[in-house]
């Protein structure tokens, strides 16, 4: 909202429009119209404490005040609210607003100005859309795009290590292991030592569309690696690959790739390390102060007995 108190201030200390506008950030129109406008109705400085910038609007603006009572605000507490339920979206529930208005006698707002007006109360509120996940219903895995690097202490020649990651979506649980490769017996081996430390099969396992994995995806067919799909049938799991190029289908192995790059190979980016065995066992070791860190902006976080809760045993 403009300043209408410091504009009204500012002029009165002498100060013109081009310095009020650069001081304030506003326009020069904008500054020469309330200073015009607080002109024609009277209004001067020094004000009252309890003359506040909304109360200055109305008094400016009184047609722009009248119209806006025209309109019915949409409680956007209530939006949210809704929106954790199944099922409901935003255009159901403007279509529901708009009902609430004809009852009322009220001018609703389009559906754009509808969603946009929720979208910056939840920016404010800090409020976020809501995607429900079942607690160990889905696995989502991928390949860290850093390395760790292993030196020979023969020739000195450093090797890269791959860093696997597997995340429980509801409770953003995280398993991490250390390869030599990227082949496809690391990349099974890792879905079973993860299905081990998790403590349970999920429903769902969602991987990229990496080639030791999937051979095919499209709209029409998926094709599983052989060993993929064999591995599937004998933990009975569902082995759903990421649509390409959407890596919101896997949104939290993304976000969980980009914490274990940080958390795990990047906190050892200054230990040199000999042979594999001892780069995993520190890996392992970062795995564990990554799982045990508290999630910011939540009071609980959920621990890894209430993750393996909702598993197949």
């Amino acid at each position: 909202m403009v300043d209408y108190r410091e504009i009204l201030r500012l002029q009165s200390l002498g100060h013109n429009i081009t310095q009020i506008a650069g001081s304030l950030h506003s326009s020069r129109n904008t500054v020469r119209e309330v200073e015009r406008l607080a002109d024609e109705k009277g209004i001067r400085w020094p004000l009252g404490e309890e003359v506040t910038n909304p109360q200055l609007y109305v008094l400016l603006y009184p047609e722009r005040q009248e119209k806006a009572n025209v309109y019915l605000e949409p409680d956007c507490a209530w939006i949210h609210r809704e929106l954790a339920k199944k099922g409901v979206n935003l255009t159901l529930l403007w279509k529901e607003y708009q009902v609430n208005c004809s009852n009322a006698g009220r001018v609703p707002y389009q559906y754009t100005q509808f969603c946009d007006i929720y979208r910056v109360w939840a920016k404010k509120a800090k409020a976020t859309m809501r995607i429900h996940h079942k607690p160990g219903d889905a696995m989502e895995v991928d390949w860290a795009g850093g390395t760790l690097p292993i030196k020979d202490p023969v020739t000195g020649e450093t090797v890269p290590a791959y860093l696997f990651v597997g995340v429980l979506p509801c409770s953003c649980y995280v398993y991490a292991e250390l390869c030599s490769d990227m082949k496809s017996e690391n990349w099974l081996l890792c879905h079973v030592h993860a299905y081990e430390y998790f403590g349970g099969v999920p429903r769902l396992t969602i991987p990229d569309n990496l080639r030791t994995g999937v051979l095919k995806n499209t709209r029409l067919d998926t094709v599983l690696n052989r060993s993929y799909s064999e591995l599937a049938d004998h933990y009975g799991t569902a082995i759903v690959p990421a649509r390409i190029h959407r890596p919101q289908d896997k949104s939290h192995a993304e976000g969980s790739v980009s914490y274990a790059s940080t958390w795990i190979l990047a906190a050892l980016r200054n230990d040199t390390f000999f042979s594999l065995a001892d780069a995993k066992e520190a890996v392992a070791e970062k795995l564990e102060e990554l799982n045990g860190y508290t999630f910011k902006k939540r009071e609980e976080y959920l621990t890894k007995i209430s993750t393996a809760a909702g598993m197949k045993r």
